[in-house]
């Protein structure tokens, strides 16, 4: 295993090279989840992700004749990017094999960084066995994403510096994939502090890590929202070091994710993917085990697409109540739609789209019905919106 040592050598190479990211405490998200939460923003790396720590690490350590070869990687993204990155610095051929399912916007990334981006699998655990193909075929030095201790080491300097600016945590709390950082960060955490308590957290869909440390045989799904930590087979170094320095380890739903998500960039202004998010959406889901107690969160990644974003942000709205749908019954006459919007409006909603129907119905022949969604503050001003219409006479239901 490696140990305290290695972390502060990490540290000492990566000085120059990966900034010591912002670590500072959140007190609206303290208000809401009971806890007094210290946020680390790994999402404003340059590469937007933890992972260029231990890729930096790793390459730096190479020998002349392996920085010769050049290096091959297996990724979902973040792993991709922080290798290409520093590879193109380091002026090293890079080849990347990413999953077919990674997002478009990592993938644009990796190959503006200069590597070669290789599509292939559905799973990391299959791009993982093209890449050890291409490297004993092609002289490529692999390097993998978690199992290294190189990389294990680049990737517990967040925790060393989480530590040293703020030295009383009560908590550490980690999304976990392969294990790679949660590994660093509670070999660095552990030495410094015993008393510290480390969770993990895994997605629902993928439990694998989960499962080894508790025994269970959870079912894996075949996607999630934090594809970045949707990894099936967790590594041998890592488990070993979870195993032994992690205190407990929580699941969270793709709902507690989203949630999370969107959270984070209303309160604090900051935009994470979804593993970035996990460590919030553990506190959410689980405040009773957090409340007063001082805790440090990773915003480990922020590298999300558009697309996705845009629809979290919209079923965001919904769960909060601030975008709702209604459907209002009433005569197919002239001027009923615009009583309809007009009441909506009287109510300081807004009418965000309409959907007049028809032809699918049970009403009777003469009547309409008209599907709304409409912008408002909340289920309260939801509700003010349907006593409004039926005040004034239009029948009017959830939709």
């Amino acid at each position: 295993m490696i140990e305290l040592q290695d972390i502060r050598d990490a540290a000492r190479r990566l000085q120059g090279q990966v900034p010591d990211t912002p670590f500072v405490e959140s007190r609206t998200l303290s208000d809401i989840t009971g806890a007094r939460l210290f946020l680390k923003f790994e999402n404003l790396q340059f590469t937007a992700s933890f992972k260029e720590r231990g890729a930096c690490n790793k390459l730096m350590q190479l020998t002349s004749a392996e920085r010769a070869g050049g290096v091959v990687a297996m990724s979902a993204g973040n792993h991709a990017q922080g290798v290409a990155y520093h590879a193109q610095r380091l002026g090293l051929r890079a080849v990347i094999v990413m999953p077919r399912f990674t997002p478009g916007v990592k993938v644009a990334r990796t190959r503006g960084f200069g590597a070669e981006v290789v599509l292939h699998g559905d799973t990391l655990d299959e791009a993982r066995a093209h890449a050890l193909a291409l490297a004993a075929s092609e002289g490529l030095s692999f390097v993998h994403p978690y199992d290294d201790e190189a990389i294990v080491a680049g990737q517990g300097t967040v925790g060393l510096e989480m530590l040293q600016a703020v030295p009383d945590l009560d908590d550490l709390v980690v999304a976990v994939g392969g294990g790679g950082l949660i590994a660093g960060m509670a070999t660095a955490a552990k030495a410094l502090r015993p008393d510290i308590r480390i969770t993990g957290v895994q997605m629902t869909r993928f439990p694998g890590m989960y499962n080894l440390m508790k025994g269970t045989q959870l079912p894996q799904g075949a996607s999630t929202l934090a594809e970045g930590i949707a990894v099936g087979t967790p590594g041998m170094i890592t488990r070993a070091i979870v195993h032994e320095k992690v205190d407990d380890m929580l699941l969270v739903d793709e709902g507690d994710v989203e949630q999370a998500i969107v959270m984070l960039l209303e309160i604090e202004k900051t935009l994470v993917e979804g593993a970035g998010a996990a460590s919030l959406a553990a506190l959410l889901r689980h405040p009773a085990q957090f409340r007063g107690r001082k805790v440090g969160l990773v915003l480990c990644g922020g590298n999300i697409d558009p697309l996705l974003l845009a629809s979290i942000i919209e079923r965001g709205m919904v769960r909060a109540g601030r975008l709702a749908r209604i459907r209002v019954s009433a005569r197919d006459v002239p001027g009923m739609l615009a009583a309809i919007t007009r009441t909506v409006a009287e109510a300081g909603a807004n009418v965000d789209e309409v959907h007049h129907q028809r032809a699918f119905t049970m009403l009777a022949a003469q009547n309409v019905e008209i599907e709304l969604v409409i912008q408002t503050r909340g289920p309260e001003h939801v509700a003010e919106v349907v006593k409004r219409l039926r005040g004034q006479g239009f029948q009017v239901a959830p939709a």
